[in-house]
């Protein structure tokens, strides 16, 4: 047995609801929210990550005229993730986390700190949200390979994953 599963966990599905495009300044994010069935994030919820998105979060993530997505996801009862991708460097993936709990009135950056050490292990994605990001990464992966014509970025823009990851 892997070290860091407990034997009493039991994996479910969870959902992967598009909810549009968002344009910040010269920026486009992808906006999904990532759910398990039955229990929908609640509109306050996600009304505070599109304000965190569109004011401090967005400055604080140094979005920059950047193509990417974002993650809203619920963590159980009370706790959510609101992860920022874009796309820098060409192909590579670069994140911004930010997360809000029950005691907060808003998205605060998110930053484990552990371990201290550098160069070690560090939280990234987990099963539920690779589910969207393997999409996006293959959804940029064709823009890339097309002509990178305006035709080609309104295809990138309407390319959405949608149900069980």
């Amino acid at each position: 047995m892997p070290a860091h599963v407990s034997p009493a966990y039991a994996q479910y599905p969870k959902q992967a609801e598009p909810r549009g495009l968002l344009r910040l300044g010269a920026s486009e994010l992808k906006f999904y929210h990532l759910e398990k069935p039955g229990e929908p994030i609640p509109e306050e919820i996600a009304a505070s990550a599109r304000f965190c998105l569109a004011g401090e979060g967005a400055a604080a993530a140094g979005l920059d005229g950047d193509c990417g997505f974002a993650i809203l996801h619920r963590c159980g009862a009370d706790f959510y993730f609101l992860l920022v991708g874009a796309w820098r460097g060409t192909n590579e993936i670069w994140e911004a986390v930010s997360y809000r709990d029950a005691r907060m009135d808003a998205f605060a950056a998110f930053d484990p700190a552990y371990p201290a050490a550098p160069g070690a292990l560090r939280p990234t994605f987990c099963v539920w949200e690779l589910g969207i990001v393997a999409h996006e990464s293959a959804a940029w992966t064709r823009f890339l390979a097309s002509p990178r014509e305006a035709a080609d970025l309104t295809r990138w823009r309407e390319d959405f994953i949608g149900g069980a990851v």
